[in-house]
């Protein structure tokens, strides 16, 4: 992993800090629309139904797009495919304000609008992560990919710390527009980075782009490291990082709180990641990253535990906090190993197979919460939910002894 002169070294790099200035800005940008939409659509029907739709349409398509999405990104100009899925992401959210101005906003337009700038998103991860070993010089790799997902928790706290106020004041376009404009910025300053062709381009296939991401479904399952890996984190994004997707349906029913007690427990979650985030990117070392990333998910179930099962705020915002540390630590340990152990060839397809999880899953744990709330309230659906993540984690722990030194290199596959 990366120390914290590493990381000094990362932001050294011209390329790193376009790049990184970029993605918080995009990424700040989609929370604070996020934030934006899923308050419109309670407003619009105080349905946790529609609530979780919309967060289903907005990580669904993943599960379709992920592996040709990565196929493509293996094949194509990376920098081109990264820009013009942020264009239709800014696109997107100027048709937003455009129907909420106008007064023709149903909450089906913010469903199917999301689910547009879900398939934006699926396509520009694959593309924006291969990016990441043309930044910077090979040693300060590992600094990279975590300061990648520290930036996006860094937006994931101003996001709703600028929304919620926003809403509050003035309604949701305002948060909205500003994803428009932040899409929009990210976009130029792809074209002033200046890339190794080798990285930017890709490489070219022999085989069809359905062929290739096959051929990458079938590498992670035969995977004896990643594999086992991959399926702990599906069961943690259906059941656990699924709850975050809805917040506010808890918010208004569980603590009485607004849309600013909404911005409350989304920046919560934001900071606590930003600050778990940082533990692990600052150890300094590859070993202990697999219990790392396995115990964390058993840390995320008890507190999710937790805060489904309160009626008193405060107690909520610090299990909010313990969830946003461990989600962390939990995926930026994963993303870092599957970065460490995938071959070089079968990186691209692997990391978009790591991005549907960590969309797809939550999507369908959200909209499976969404039905299960309406016949069974907010909080018992989740509770089953944590236990069987429990019983998940137990499984995967008795996989750490092998998975670890496969994951981590101290092993080599035959």
């Amino acid at each position: 992993m990366a120390s914290l002169s590493a990381i000094r070294g990362v932001f050294a790099q011209r390329n790193a800090r376009i790049f990184y200035s970029g993605s918080v800005t995009c990424w700040t940008g989609s929370w604070m629309q996020r934030v934006a939409t899923d308050w419109l659509a309670w407003e619009l029907t105080h349905s946790v139904l529609w609530v979780s739709v919309i967060a289903f349409c907005n990580l669904a398509p993943s599960v379709v797009i992920s592996p040709l999405a990565g196929a493509v990104a293996d094949r194509i100009d990376r920098v081109r495919l990264t820009v013009a899925s942020q264009f239709v992401a800014a696109g997107q959210a100027a048709i937003l304000v455009t129907l909420i101005l106008t007064g023709l906003i149903r909450v089906e337009f913010i469903a199917a609008l999301s689910a547009f700038n879900g398939m934006a998103e699926t396509f520009a991860q694959p593309a924006r992560q291969c990016l990441l070993p043309g930044l910077v010089p090979r040693a300060y790799l590992p600094g990279a990919v975590a300061l990648n997902s520290l930036t996006y928790n860094v937006a994931r706290f101003i996001g709703p710390a600028l929304s919620g106020p926003m809403i509050a004041a003035w309604g949701v376009v305002p948060p909205i527009a500003c994803n428009c404009l932040a899409f929009l910025f990210a976009s130029l300053t792809m074209y002033l980075l200046r890339l190794d062709p080798a990285i930017r381009l890709g490489h070219r296939s022999t085989h069809s782009v359905f062929y290739d991401a096959a051929e990458g479904i079938r590498y992670v399952a035969r995977h004896p490291g990643i594999g086992p890996l991959m399926l702990f984190a599906a069961a943690v994004g259906v059941m656990l990082r699924s709850v975050p997707e809805m917040l506010p349906p808890y918010v208004a029913d569980l603590f009485g709180r607004d849309a600013r007690g909404l911005a409350t427990l989304a920046s919560t979650m934001g900071c606590a990641a930003l600050v778990g985030g940082t533990l692990v990117a600052i150890r300094g070392r590859m070993g202990g990253l697999t219990r790392i990333a396995v115990y964390a998910g058993l840390v995320l179930a008890l507190a999710t535990a937790c805060f489904v099962g309160t009626h008193h705020f405060a107690i909520g915002v610090a299990c909010v906090a313990v969830m946003g540390a461990a989600t962390t630590m939990h995926g930026i340990s994963i993303q870092t190993l599957l970065q460490n152990s995938a071959s070089a060839a079968m990186v691209g397809r692997v990391l978009s197979l790591w991005g549907m999880i960590t969309r797809a899953a939550p999507a369908m744990g959200a909209l499976a919460y969404g039905v299960s709330a309406e016949f069974l309230g907010l909080q018992l659906p989740v509770l089953i939910g944590c236990l069987l993540c429990v019983l998940a984690w137990l499984r995967a722990k008795a996989r750490l002894p092998r998975m670890a030194p496969i994951l981590e290199g101290s092993e080599t596959l035959a």
